[in-house]
């Protein structure tokens, strides 16, 4: 069951409630037509409704709502596009009162998930997030025609319909919550199969900020680098080399938004459960967005209702090609980079400064790897290629008995050459492994 828009492109009327807080009217409309643009529609119009008292019936005032209508009208809109959520009954009565479909800000971000959503684990989680969004609509439904028919004879085969469709609902939610069960468990058994003393890392930022761009430059992968909202929406994870051949995970994630909805925190958690159990995080943020200090907030939001703040972190100021040069602690509006979590101010696009972040990151990861000291035979040219692949060679000397190595090594690489390893006499180990 879709509840997003039509394939075809729409035009639309955005109507944006602005409040207090840091967003400026003009951050609201531009983050709206993005989303808009994201969805496929035209932007043919706007009404703003500033500061004020809301209606409970249509949220908007008596006036806006007016104008609302007329906008509609004279831009031949398809739809209207709402800023805020609104309840069941909020909608019911815009619609009538502007006599057009009405879409709010957590239908129009499901649509565009719909659209991007590639993977299985992505399409379920859309979809358990699309009847997350309906159920209580379907529940508006029922109470409303039961408050409008008032007496006997009122039941009708509507009412009765709906309630069949909220338990197919329920049954369907039952359904995608065990697949993404099944999902979790996966990524769990992928996890313990992962070799012992893997490190991962996980990226994390506003939506937009450039981290599938990141991902891209730091691991060579194919993800999807776009410049629009939610470009990505299925996890994707390669290694990572850092300096002295250490290699770790590194997972793209699903950008983040001011004021996500629960929703969709909901039906993303298996996916999202990448931030709770990395060893470090890389906080993505446009260091060219007029609103970045605002937008990290909106991330670290998430980040608390994931319980993830925990999480050591690292923070990549992105897009410095597009920046003018700040001074400390950045003018009003722009970056402060002076972060109170150790950073770093890179391009993704250009690659400068990539070389900076793989030395941050490799100095606030914990090394896993063992160092050990050997004395191996000469025919263990093999071993020696193998801690060349997978490990760092600390030193390494032959002479005409042996080879005497001093090696930092994943447990496993550094169990076979302890196990290969013999002293002066050939009898075994000459000397036992050490954390370094």
């Amino acid at each position: 069951m879709d509840v997003g828009m039509a394939e075809r492109s729409e035009r639309a009327v955005l109507a944006v409630i602005h409040g207090p807080g840091g967003w400026t009217v003009d951050d609201d409309l531009d983050e709206l037509a993005e989303l808009a643009r994201g969805a496929g529609a035209e932007v043919v119009g706007t009404v703003v409704q500033r500061h004020g008292r809301y209606d409970p019936a249509t949220l908007f005032g008596q006036g806006k709502v007016d104008e609302l209508r007329s906008a509609m009208a004279a831009g031949a809109a398809d739809l209207a596009l709402c800023n805020r959520d609104l309840s069941p009954r909020q909608q019911l009565r815009l619609e009538e009162a502007v006599h057009g479909r009405v879409v709010d800000r957590t239908r129009l971000i499901l649509d565009i998930f719909s659209r991007r959503a590639r993977s299985r684990e992505g399409r379920i989680q859309v979809e358990l997030a699309q009847f997350l969004y309906l159920l209580p609509r379907l529940s508006g439904l029922v109470e409303e025609m039961g408050r409008t028919g008032g007496g006997i004879g009122t039941r009708g085969p509507g009412e009765t319909q709906l309630e069949s469709d909220r338990r197919r609902v329920r049954a369907r939610i039952a359904s995608l919550r065990a697949q993404l069960g099944e999902v979790a468990e996966t990524r769990h058994v992928q996890r313990r199969s992962a070799p012992e003393g893997t490190l991962r890392l996980a990226l994390v930022g506003y939506t937009n900020a450039g981290k599938s761009t990141l991902h891209r430059a730091l691991t060579g992968s194919d993800v999807l680098a776009a410049d629009a909202l939610f470009a990505t929406l299925d996890p994707t994870t390669r290694v990572l080399h850092l300096p002295h051949n250490r290699r770790v995970l590194l997972s793209d994630t699903v950008g983040f938004i001011h004021d996500l909805p629960p929703h969709l925190v909901a039906a993303f958690r298996a996916t999202l459960e990448e931030v709770t159990t990395a060893d470090l995080l890389l906080e993505v943020v446009d260091a060219a967005h007029p609103r970045c200090e605002e937008q990290r907030r909106a991330v670290e939001g998430v980040l608390a209702d994931l319980q993830a703040l925990h999480v050591p972190r690292v923070l990549v100021w992105n897009k410095m090609d597009r920046v003018a040069p700040w001074p400390a602690g950045g003018p009003d509006g722009g970056p402060n980079l002076e972060a109170e979590v150790p950073a770093v101010r890179v391009s993704a696009l250009s690659g400068a400064g990539l070389a900076e972040l793989r030395d941050l990151i490799a100095a606030h990861l914990p090394d896993a790897r063992i160092e050990v000291r050997v004395r191996l035979g000469l025919g263990a040219e093999a071993l020696v290629a193998a801690v060349r692949r997978e490990g760092e060679i600390i030193r390494l000397a032959y002479d005409g008995g042996g080879i005497d190595l001093v090696a930092r090594s994943a447990p496993a690489l550094a169990a076979r050459l302890r196990a290969a390893a013999f002293d002066a006499e050939g009898t075994g180990t000459q000397a036992e492994p050490r954390q370094p």
